[in-house]
């Protein structure tokens, strides 16, 4: 596949990339060549290749979902200045 010169100067203007001439001559050729590449994976039969998210295979272990409050509420309202019914008291900011 080939990409001409109005290609590279939209694809450079909509990644807000200046270019000059000469550059834009050298990322014609470079996008056409890693279009090509591309294309050439086109020509794989991958039919009887599963989808796959890594290169081994591998379970990830989980765990039940469920909400708890940490279990350490008593803990860290220790460190709080000021608490009132098991809840931090701070200064008023919006009237």
């Amino acid at each position: 596949m080939s990409v001409d010169r109005a290609t590279v100067r939209r694809i450079a203007r909509l990644a807000r990339i200046a270019i000059t001439d000469h550059e834009a001559e050298r990322l014609e050729a470079e996008l056409s060549g890693i279009l090509d590449w591309v294309a050439q994976l086109d020509e794989l039969d991958t039919s009887n290749v599963e989808p796959m998210t890594r290169v081994a295979a591998m379970t990830i272990k989980q765990r039940d979902d469920v909400v708890t409050d940490g279990f350490c509420a008593d803990d860290i309202l220790k460190n709080a200045p000021k608490v009132d019914d098991h809840y931090f008291v701070v200064p008023k900011i919006v009237e």
